[in-house]
Formats: C-alpha cells, sequence, structure tokens
C-alpha cells in the first residue's frame, strides 16, 4: 500500500506551516520558550478530545502505561522542547529555509546516536552519506555576511543551536518509538494517538512550570497570542499525528527521506513569505545536506 506517501506529505506540508507560524510569534510576540509552549498548549486539547472521541466510538479503554513507557516519553518529550526550542531561537540568527536545513541534521545525527546508544551498524555507504552532511553543514556554518576562513565559524551561534537542535530530535525520535513499543500489538492509529496525547500532555505540564518559574508573563502573552497560536498548535497535532502514523505504515527511512520536501517547502516560505534572500552558498549547503540525506535513508 503507498499510503504512507500521502501521509508522509502531509506531516512535511503541517510541520512547514507550523514552523512559520512559530517563526512570526518569537520574531512579534512571543520568546523561543513561549513560541514552544503554544505548540503543545493550543495542540494538547484537540489531541485529547480526539482520543476520547475515538475510545468512545470504539468501546475500546486506554492500555496500561508502564514504567519504561513514561521513561521513554519523558525523555523524548523535553528532547523535543528543547530542540524545539533552538530550532525558534535559529529564526533570529539566520533565516527561514537554512534554519529548516540545520534542523534536517537530526536524520544523519540518529545513525551516530543510534550506533554510540543502540549498537545499531552503519555501511560504508552509510557512513559517505554523513560524511556528504558533514560538508553541507560546514558550508552552511558561515553566515553570509562573515569573512574569514570557514573553520572560524563552527562554533557560531547559529552551528551550535541548528546541530543541537538535530541531536536532540534524534533522541526524542529514538524514544518515541521506544515508548510506542510499550503498547504491544495495538492497531497503528491507536497506538499512535496514546502515544502522542500522553507526551503532549506532559510537555504541556513541563513547559507550563519552566515558564512560570523562569519566564513570568510569558504565558499570558502566549494566550494574548491565541489567534495564532491556536493555529500553532492545529498545525503540529496535523503534523506529528501524520508523522506517527506514517512510521507505522513504512519503514522510517523511506518515510524521512520523502519527508525532506520540508526542505523544498521551507525555501518556498522563505522567499515568498517571509521575503528572505538566499544565497547561492547557501542553496549547495542545502543541495548537499539534501543528497546526504537521502543517501543515508536509501543506505539505511
Amino acid at each position: 500500500m503507498l499510503t504512507w506517501i500521502p501521509v508522509t506529505l502531509a506531516a512535511a506540508t503541517f510541520q512547514t506551516l507550523r514552523f512559520m507560524l512559530q517563526k512570526v510569534l518569537s520574531s512579534v510576540t512571543l520568546s523561543p520558550g513561549g513560541a514552544t509552549f503554544a505548540r503543545f498548549a493550543y495542540s494538547a486539547p484537540f489531541i485529547l478530545s480526539g482520543l476520547a472521541i475515538y475510545l468512545w466510538q470504539s468501546g475500546q479503554s486506554l492500555p496500561h502505561l508502564g514504567s519504561q513507557f513514561w521513561i521513554f516519553g519523558l525523555i523524548g518529550s523535553v528532547s523535543q522542547i528543547l530542540a524545539t526550542v533552538c530550532v525558534v531561537s535559529l529564526f533570529k540568527q539566520r533565516n527561514f529555509a537554512v534554519g529548516i536545513t540545520f534542523k534536517k541534521t537530526e536524520v544523519i545525527q540518529t545513525a551516530i546516536v543510534g550506533l554510540v546508544i543502540l549498537g545499531d551498524g552503519i555501511s560504508a555507504w552509510g557512513w559517505v552519506a554523513i560524511l556528504i552532511g558533514l560538508c553541507a553543514v560546514l558550508v552552511l556554518s558561515k553566515p553570509p555576511e562573515a569573512s574569514g576562513a570557514w573553520w572560524t565559524h563552527l562554533t557560531n551561534k547559529a552551528s551550535k543551536l541548528g546541530l543541537g537542535a538535530g541531536v536532540l530530535f534524534a533522541f526524542s525520535a529514538v524514544s518515541y518509538r521506544g515508548a510506542s513499543l510499550q503498547l504491544g500489538d495495538l492497531a497503528p492509529v491507536f497506538r499512535a494517538g496514546v502515544t502522542l496525547a500522553a507526551v503532549v500532555s506532559l510537555q504541556t505540564v513541563l513547559m507550563l512550570i519552566w515558564l512560570a518559574l523562569r519566564e513570568k508573563g510569558e504565558i499570558m502573552r502566549v494566550w494574548q497570542a491565541r489567534r495564532v497560536a491556536v493555529w500553532v498548535g492545529l498545525t503540529s497535532l496535523g503534523g506529528s499525528f501524520c508523522w506517527f502514523w506514517a512510521f507505522t505504515l513504512q519503514n522510517a527511512a523511506y518515510v524521512k527521506a520523502l519527508g525532506q520536501v520540508e526542505l523544498l517547502l521551507s525555501v518556498l516560505a522563505s522567499v515568498l513569505f517571509f521575503k528572505e534572500k538566499i544565497s547561492r552558498r547557501e542553496m549547495a549547503g542545502m543541495a548537499l545536506l539534501v543528497l546526504s540525506i537521502l543517501a543515508l535513508g536509501l543506505a539505511i
């Protein structure tokens, strides 16, 4: 069945729209933490309501959520929160398309994290793909207005935020898969819905506590920005559910490879919506990274 193809394309489209909205929120009204909280706070009610309706109509009950499920869920939740904050902060450093490209190093870093943490082997072709990706990151690490050798820009804020987001998203992906596997042989859509509802609820509580303690007044600003923020929640819901669903239908490597259409969508958004200019070097760097990610997807 080829259902996973339109589902993956829908996930990439929802995700691009969400990051566009978060970029708007972070640039005019909210802090990176507030823009991140908006994603979870405004999607949680829809996710929980949808799960409740599904349980009522199907006559099913919630499965047992053991300690292993919550451990994986907590690791994934914190990793995704920090990764999203990094991406939103990155939008203040570089343009939208390059910010999304840096985030996409998560595909490359997932292979490395899998090797170090889980002992997953990587083929020779896989390492070639990773090296191509490294070259792409080196090209992208130098800001357009900067001067000097490329290696002097590897430690700039944009590079740190982009690479940090990538590795954190890699940890969150592995953890979410671990959490969903704890639910046994339930239907894929049901398993995805339960995991998503639990994780987003946990993330909403964690971000609520953080903002209350560290960013006074930001919760009220998130409420005041609800006319835009609610769309962040809705697009987050659509994107997250479609990613979970796609991973239950097809090998994750193929889903991630097809999901790189998000890069093309981000370029269109950067040029047409945000009126940003993309340099030839940035285009070359993004092209290299797409090549690397596609090659790695085929190598896994």
